[in-house]
């Protein structure tokens, strides 16, 4: 595994369970002090990464801070998505409450929503699933729900910034620009939603308005590292970013790897037709996500993409188009991944349609990818060891699994959603299981 991919280890999330109880993230808070007060490194990546205070400081600078328990409680808060400790408190305090009242704006029940707020009316400002999702009106933003946002507001609600936030992200863009007229700026950052979860509307409404094409520091980079890092797997989508961005002079260097970002089966057929060794290469993460387009750590996968061949990435990508043109080219069905000084890869293109972003984000049912490299010879006994920092979980932590197939692999894996269920079966008839 190259230096790149291990960055990610510490990029801690989490998620409140249906039924929160404030014991687990005060236990969780008391541990993170221990670790930290004992010079734990991945502790004080956390810290480095998620405190206000000490936001992408140098790790040299926080050894030998004495942190408080309110700083732990802070960074824990922040994990889950909150801005602060006392706002995860109050979530989990109205933890009821505040479901009857995601379930109304899911359901767009407007009187509903509005006779949950006037008994609970602090509820108006405290997020209602998440921080992320935020209080009720970026909640319903986010949801396309205009009408809501608006009673929402009128009841009290100032939040405009971050609903405003939410609807880019999702591409909402009539609630975003009633949002724009009530105050919400266009900040630099707010484009990096929008590459986030690859939502052209978004960004063509952001470029439309004037937007900086820039993250929160002013980095003009960052956004097209989110577009070839997300964990979001929808190609069209990526594709219109890539080329929007592309007719705004970002770099777009002339590569097969960009070619395959950008989906242009046509220019990776000319690499492919002047280089026959290319269809066998294997690819690090430096090349994947180039640290010259401001990529600074490995993208988000299901199955590590680090040491693989272009119809392994393919498919991580969800890239038909050029997952058949690379068929059409010979490219090996069982090509094994190169394996890390750990003893960690090896895996076979099956291995990354078994578990994938790509099936996480909707895609991929049927598994016809899947079916095709079976048809074509791949072997569903191959072997290999593979290991994946498990995120957005109560206790983040790594998962290896030894000597395992494709089949194996995604009934281990313990993250739900992320293993392809058609493609297991499909595995599984290959082996007359």
């Amino acid at each position: 595994m190259g230096a790149i991919e291990r960055m990610v280890v510490s990029t801690v999330s989490r998620r409140l369970p249906p039924q929160p109880h404030l014991d687990v993230p005060k236990r969780e808070a008391r541990e993170l002090l221990n670790a930290l007060r004992s010079g734990k490194p991945e502790a004080q990546e956390r810290v480095r990464r998620r405190h206000p205070k000490y936001k992408d400081a140098e790790i040299a600078a926080l050894t030998g801070l004495t942190f408080r328990l309110s700083d732990a409680q802070w960074v824990i808060a922040c994990e889950y998505g909150f801005s602060k400790w006392a706002d995860l408190k109050r979530r989990v305090e109205s933890n009821a409450e505040a479901q009857a009242l995601e379930h109304a704006i899911r359901a767009d029940d407007r009187a509903q929503a509005a006779a949950i707020l006037r008994q609970n009316p602090d509820l108006l400002h405290i997020p209602v699933r998440s921080g992320n999702w935020g209080p009720p009106m970026s909640h319903a933003a986010n949801l396309g729900r205009l009408a809501l946002s608006q009673d929402f507001a009128a009841l009290g609600a100032r939040d405009f910034q971050q609903a405003f936030d939410r609807a880019i992200l999702q591409g909402h863009i009539d609630c975003a620009r009633w949002l724009h007229s009530r105050g919400a700026q266009l900040l630099p950052g707010l484009i990096m939603s929008a590459c986030e979860t690859l939502n052209a509307a978004g960004v063509r409404f952001l470029a439309e308005a004037g937007a900086p094409f820039t993250d929160e520091r002013g980095d003009r980079l960052a956004p097209l590292a989110m577009v070839l890092g997300t964990y979001s797997r929808f190609p069209e989508g990526k594709h219109e970013i890539l080329q929007l961005f592309a007719s705004r002079g970002f770099p777009m260097p002339d590569t097969p790897m960009m070619a395959l970002h950008r989906g242009d089966a046509s220019r990776l057929g000319e690499f492919l037709r002047s280089d026959a060794r290319l269809v066998d290469r294997r690819f690090g993460c430096e090349e994947i996500f180039p640290r010259e387009l401001g990529c600074r750590e490995a993208g988000m996968t299901g199955t590590s993409l680090d040491g693989t061949t272009l119809l392994h990435i393919a498919i991580d990508y969800d890239e038909q188009e050029i997952f058949d043109l690379l068929i059409a080219h010979g490219a090996d069905v069982n090509a094994a991944a190169a394996v890390d000084a750990d003893g960690f890869g090896g895996q076979t293109p099956l291995f990354n349609a078994a578990v994938s972003c790509a099936y996480l984000c909707g895609r991929q049912r049927g598994g016809s990818m899947a079916r095709t490299l079976l048809e074509r010879g791949a072997s569903p006994g191959v072997r290999a060891s593979l290991r994946k920092f498990l995120d957005w979980i109560e206790r983040p932590r790594w998962h290896a699994a030894r000597a395992v197939t494709a089949s194996e692999w995604g009934r281990s894996f313990p993250l739900e959603g992320w293993a392809n269920p058609d493609v297991l079966a499909a595995c599984d008839s290959a082996t007359g299981r």
